[in-house]
């Protein structure tokens, strides 16, 4: 190169051709030492790049080129300048690539403006390296945990089967003092809990989670709180069979009545009451239900009272009524004789003095329908033979167009009020009972032994004890 009389000028040249050269010799060394695993630089570190004054588009062009060649971030690219205007065409991974490649071209000299055309396509690796050195990775945590766990899975252990322990040995102690199962069995587990706590508390501090286990301890009242809240209706009916339990208005075989339904017990759950009613079929009550109506238990006292009314005609003597229905009822071997039985007079209806009828019987021995239904046959042929006449309700006819009377005119009429003569008595009608009534024996017994071989699905624990036994009279 001769530099004679414009010699500050080419030394001006050959200062950015050095430049320009050891730029891009840092730049190249930077592509061959790790093309791979080189981070893409920001467009803030891009410095201005200098070419030779009023440098023509071939030249530049050919620069650009020549660096995003050597990046190795593209392929493929094609850089075209025509009058400053850069021409970007190709593909790369990144949208910072791509952005990287516009601010290249931006601060290269004489660029007026860049079109940039590039595409961004991530690449899809095979390359299971990484996949790989992560499960290396948990492999050698697993190897440094396998130790902690396996003591905490033995504290754990250990914990449990002491929680058990304790919860058994609540219920032996406890047996006697706390009559309830349900009782006895919730404050075994309120015992036992907190030992399990604790357990889980070692556990959590064996494994570094110091904070996690004072919350976990901490928190068990909130938790209850917030479950309490979202299954209320199971809470309530959980502590109604608690209550029940613990009051005992009823016991398993009972013969009860709640909530419009009459039949035995079978079951008492943390959920419902389960009665096997008279038609033989399971009936399911939920035990908030059953805690909040009124209940009425048949077994609990043997004696129990029925009664039925008769109504008698405007002309029969009260106190003979009376005397021959108390001497029916009297004569039959279910009737107790205390309390005594009672025929009292109880409304004065339109045709008929009504008499209300009342005895008492055995409930556990007798059933109430069949004892009913045999003295109500047999007080109504003590009435007939006494003569008592039994005149049906008073009703009214009317004839449009009026009632036809044909006969002897001439007779007298009668005077006062026509008596109605007694009917023979039936053989059928002086027995105990008859074959409609059976043997008058009660259905409890019947229902009990229905209700033993009965399946129960998710019945769950019964938490009643059984009936106590029947005390022998004699």
């Amino acid at each position: 190169m001769a530099c004679t009389a414009k010699f500050p000028m080419c030394l001006l040249r050959v200062v950015i051709v050095a430049a320009l050269s050891l730029t891009v010799a840092s730049m190249d060394a930077n592509a061959q030492s790790a093309p791979g695993t080189m981070a893409t630089p920001s467009a803030d570190s891009l410095k201005e790049i200098s070419v030779e004054p009023d440098a023509r588009d071939t030249e530049i062009a050919l620069r650009l080129q020549r660096i995003l060649d050597a990046s190795g971030w593209f392929n493929p690219i094609a850089v075209s300048v025509r009058e400053g205007l850069v021409f970007l065409d190709g593909q790369t991974e990144t949208d910072e690539r791509k952005e990287w490649a516009r601010q290249l071209a931006l601060r290269t000299q004489d660029v007026v403006a860049v079109v940039n055309r590039v595409e961004v396509k991530p690449q899809v690796s095979w390359d299971l390296t990484p996949a790989w050195r992560e499960v290396v990775h948990l492999s050698d945590q697993a190897q440094r945990l396998a130790p902690i766990a396996v003591v905490s899975l033995i504290i754990l252990l250990i914990f449990w089967f002491l929680s058990r322990g304790v919860a058994a040995f609540s219920r032996r102690v406890l047996r006697h003092r706390i009559p309830s199962p349900l009782l006895l069995q919730i404050v075994a587990r309120t015992l036992a809990i907190p030992v399990f706590l604790i357990g889980l508390y070692l556990v959590l501090q064996v494994a570094g989670l110091t904070r996690l286990a004072i919350t976990v301890i901490g928190g068990t009242g909130l938790i209850g709180i917030v479950i309490g809240l979202a299954f209320r209706e199971i809470a309530e009916n959980a502590l109604a069979s608690l209550l029940l339990s613990v009051r005992n208005p009823f016991r398993t075989g009972d013969w009860i009545q709640v909530s419009g339904f009459q039949g035995i017990v079978q079951n008492l759950n943390m959920r419902t009451t389960v009665l096997l009613t008279l038609d033989g079929n399971h009936v399911q009550i939920p035990n908030a239900l059953v805690f909040s109506s009124i209940i009425t238990n048949f077994s609990s006292n043997p004696g129990r009272r029925a009664e039925f009314t008769v109504g008698i005609g405007y002309d029969a003597s009260v106190m003979k009524a009376q005397d021959v229905i108390i001497k029916a009822l009297r004569a039959h071997p279910a009737v107790l004789e205390e309390p005594e039985p009672a025929a009292l007079v109880d409304e004065l209806g339109p045709s008929t003095v009504n008499l209300r009828v009342q005895f008492w019987f055995d409930g556990r021995t007798y059933s109430i329908f069949k004892v009913r239904s045999a003295l109500m046959r047999q007080v109504k042929r003590a009435l007939q033979d006494a003569g008592i006449p039994m005149p049906d309700a008073a009703r009214e006819v009317i004839f449009p167009k009026g009632l036809e009377v044909h006969g002897d005119t001439t007779q007298a009429p009668q005077t006062g009020p026509r008596r109605v003569p007694a009917t023979q008595p039936g053989t059928g009608d002086t027995v105990v009972a008859t074959s409609g009534e059976g043997d008058l024996v009660s259905e409890e017994p019947e229902l009990k032994r229905q209700a033993a071989g009965a399946e129960l699905p998710d019945a769950g624990e019964n938490l009643l004890v059984s009936q106590a036994p029947k005390t022998d009279p004699s």
